[in-house]
C-alpha cells in the first residue's frame, strides 16, 4: 500500500517536471495539492549555521519563515528538535502562550492550521518543512500520509542539491548558488565584534532589534553589513 502511495506521488512529480530535471518546487507543487494547504516552504540547518530558507511557495511562505527567523521561535523551530508540530488552529489560546511572538503575527498574516516536518538524517535534523493553510483545521490522514511520503522526498532532493534553489524578486524560482540570507551571518559576526560577546548573544541582540522595530531580520542584517547600524552605539 505504501510502495503505491510512493509510485502515486512519484507520478505526479514527474508530471510537474515536463520533462525537466526535479527541483524542490515541482515536489512541493504536489505537497500543495496533495496536503490541501496554501503555502510550502523548505528550510535548512547546516552545523554552525542559523537556518536558511531554501524554497519557497509564495510570499505568504516566504513571510512566515522571515518571521521564524527574526522571533526565534515557532513550529518550525520547535519541529527540528521535537519532531513533527502539528498546530491546528494557530489563533487558540495554547499556542498563543507557547509561541507568543509568532502566533498572533502568523494569524494576523492570514495563516490558521500550520504543519512543521522535520528532515532528518537518521538522527541528525538538516532542515524543516512547514505546510501553510489559511483556514484552521487538521489534516485528513491520506492529506498526512501524503505529506510524510513527501517530505522524504524533499529530504532526498535537499541533500542532492544542497542550499541551490533560490527566490527572484518577482516570485519565481531560479537555482542559484548560495543561502538565502548570508547577510545574518555576516552581521551577527559583525556584532560580536563591535559588543565582544558569543555569536548566540549577538543572533539574540539582532532578533531583538529587529523586532521591536517591527523589521525583517535581513533588513537590519544589511544595514549592519553595510555599517549604517552600529550596535556599538547608540543605535542598539
Amino acid at each position: 500500500m505504501e510502495d503505491d502511495r510512493r509510485l502515486r506521488l512519484w507520478r505526479q512529480i514527474v508530471g510537474q517536471a515536463g520533462g525537466e530535471p526535479i527541483t524542490l518546487a515541482h515536489v512541493c507543487g504536489v505537497m500543495l495539492s496533495a496536503a490541501g494547504v496554501d503555502a510550502v516552504a523548505v528550510t535548512a540547518k547546516l552545523e554552525d549555521t542559523e537556518r536558511e530558507t531554501v524554497y519557497t511557495s509564495s510570499r505568504l511562505a516566504t513571510d512566515m519563515e522571515d518571521l521564524t527567523v527574526t522571533l526565534g521561535e515557532g513550529p518550525g523551530v520547535d519541529a527540528l528538535s521535537d519532531g513533527h508540530c502539528l498546530v491546528t488552529d494557530l489563533a487558540a489560546d495554547g499556542c498563543r502562550t507557547r509561541w507568543p511572538g509568532y502566533a498572533p503575527a502568523a494569524v494576523e498574516a492570514g495563516v490558521g492550521g500550520l504543519f512543521a516536518f522535520p528532515l532528518r538524517l537518521g538522527g541528525v535534523g538538516v532542515g524543516v518543512l512547514c505546510l501553510y493553510r489559511g483556514e484552521p483545521g487538521p489534516l485528513g490522514s491520506e492529506q498526512l500520509a501524503d505529506a510524510l511520503v513527501l517530505t522524504d522526498t524533499v529530504l532526498t532532493l535537499l541533500l542532492d542539491k544542497g542550499l541551490s534553489e533560490q527566490p527572484e524578486l518577482d516570485g519565481r524560482w531560479s537555482e542559484q548558488n548560495g543561502a538565502q540570507h548570508p547577510e545574518v551571518h555576516q552581521a551577527t559576526g559583525m556584532i560580536t565584534v563591535q559588543l565582544g560577546v558569543s555569536a548566540a548573544a549577538a543572533l539574540v541582540r539582532l532578533r531583538a532589534y529587529a523586532f521591536s522595530r517591527d523589521r525583517r531580520l535581513s533588513e537590519v542584517a544589511k544595514d549592519v553589513v553595510a555599517r549604517r547600524l552600529h550596535f556599538g552605539g547608540s543605535e542598539s
